[in-house]
């Protein structure tokens, strides 16, 4: 059952059928259904997973071999821990929709995007690394621009076009790549053996740099993102930030830094940088807010900046820190972003001015949403703390200031979401508040689940941490910088 094929192919297979779904109900049921299998098939890889540095359950076989392409996939401590993220996130995700009306071709996007990110996670060739990426973003471009809200079409072709115009440089550098193999292949193997000048590994870094930078997104190429966020619909909002920003995130570990790293002896310190940078700036918009959609979107970019900021300065609790945080940070804006959607529904807004006293008579509401809240501020004891802690800790090593302003992102985080709990939860209630119903059916399990999962992690996070620590470690000691 740990065959590596068929946990790529079970959501192509859903995808397609999910199509001819045209009952909203049993559309909802069926994909439900479906991305629970596809988390069943997960299982085996968790269970029969040697947490050594090894590439594991890796399969291949020559797809065009005239052109040196092979469909070429494994899984070790790096990816493993994505692979659960995603197929763990896309049931809760069909879930949380369960109180709307979407048809079958709603779900098909949403299953065939699965696939694309999968296909990301576990490629370990270059031309189907990019088939997975490039596979990913049309369907949510779909996804956000059919059921989007209000200017969805020019907001969602910004952001395909920034998207797509990273990817096409990403390409290039790829196909440069794929001449300097001397068996002329894709193989990721083959590409960290190549030994290039620093000048063309300067510009092949940014190429990279480029495409993941933009995917995060990392300071100043972010400003699709607020827009893109708030005006899809919460689903596909629950996507893009829960699981396909991660895809930026493992290009930066997996493909970035280790193919070119004279290229990131040149150009790392400016990205450690811009990633603080992104750290404050959109911690300060965030402060700003009063559309809570946009608050939480730019609570992103900031948790965001500080994963990018850990990697850059590439060491083993860095990048530990990285990983485990991609997990939480998916896990907790899903949250975040479900609870802004309970709450826009029940009271259509999004104006924090228009909000206050839910908690009085949604006690349940309240309670997970302080509990997702302080996850997302990384108090002790919930899985946002052992993240943060070890990112912060390899980023000391690059210097105190940079850990100093790097932290910013916890104080200022708390600021804005404490606010944002007391202008929704606490106070006094309003025409719009007053008759607010609290969560229930199918709304309790997704926030139950979440809710298990901040603790559960946040007490007991070494699963998690043994799974990738001998891949890291690994992955670090090849990167030569001589």
């Amino acid at each position: 059952m740990d065959n590596l094929y068929l946990l790529l192919l079970m959501p192509v297979v859903g995808s397609v059928v999910m199509a001819f779904a045209k009952d909203p109900t049993v559309a909802k049921r069926l994909a439900l259904l479906l991305s629970l299998l596809t988390a069943g098939l997960t299982i085996p890889f968790v269970v029969n997973f040697v947490p050594d540095a090894s590439m594991q359950f890796v399969q291949s076989f020559a797809w065009l071999p005239s052109y040196g392409i092979n469909f070429h996939v494994g899984i070790d401590g790096i990816s493993l821990p994505l692979v659960i993220l995603t197929n763990g996130l896309i049931p809760l995700i069909i879930l949380s929709t369960f109180r709307d009306t979407y048809k079958g071709s709603f779900y098909s996007l949403v299953l065939f995007m699965q696939a694309g990110l999968l296909l990301v996670f576990t490629a370990l060739d270059a031309f189907i690394f990019y088939v997975g990426w490039e596979a990913s973003l049309i369907p949510i471009y779909f996804i956000c621009a059919l059921w989007g809200g209000e200017n969805r079409i020019r907001v969602n072709l910004k952001f395909f076009v920034y998207t797509f115009l990273g990817s096409l440089v990403m390409l290039i550098a790829i196909i440069y790549l794929h001449f300097q193999v001397p068996e002329r292949n894709f193989e990721l193997s083959s590409y960290y053996q190549l030994a290039l000048d620093s000048d063309i590994q300067g510009w092949i870094f940014l190429a990279f740099f480029l495409a993941f930078a933009i995917k995060m997104p990392i300071f100043p190429l972010h400003t699709w993102q607020p827009d893109t966020y708030t005006t899809a619909p919460t689903a596909g909002t629950m996507l893009l930030a829960g699981i396909m920003l991660k895809m930026g995130v493992y290009g930066l570990i997996r493909w970035l830094i280790p193919i070119s790293p004279l290229g990131f002896a040149q150009y790392g310190m400016m990205c450690l940088v811009l990633a603080i940078i992104g750290i404050v700036y959109a911690s300060v918009i965030a402060l700003m807010q009063r559309d809570i959609k946009r608050l939480v979107a730019y609570s992103s970019i900031a948790h965001v900046g500080l994963i990018g900021a850990g990697i850059f300065a590439w060491n083993v609790q860095g990048i530990q820190g990285a990983i485990i945080q991609m997990v939480n940070h998916g896990i907790n804006v899903v949250g975040l972003f479900f609870i802004v959607d309970i709450i826009i529904n029940r009271t259509n807004t999004q104006s924090l001015n228009d909000l206050g006293g839910i908690a009085k008579s949604a006690p349940k509401l309240a309670t997970l949403f302080l509990l997702v809240l302080m996850a997302s501020v990384g108090l002790p004891l919930t899985n946002g703390f052992i993240g943060e802690f070890l990112l912060l800790t390899g980023i000391y090593t690059e210097g105190l200031w940079y850990a100093v302003f790097g932290g910013l992102t916890l104080i200022l985080g708390a600021a804005y979401m404490l606010r944002f709990y007391q202008n929704t939860m606490l106070g006094e209630t309003n025409d719009r508040t007053a008759g607010f119903p609290d969560i229930k059916g199918s709304e309790v399990l997704v926030l139950g689940i979440i809710g298990l999962l901040i603790i559960g992690i946040g007490v007991y996070p070494q699963p998690l941490l043994n799974i990738s620590e001998a891949a890291v470690t690994n992955l670090i000691n090849q990167v030569s910088f001589d």
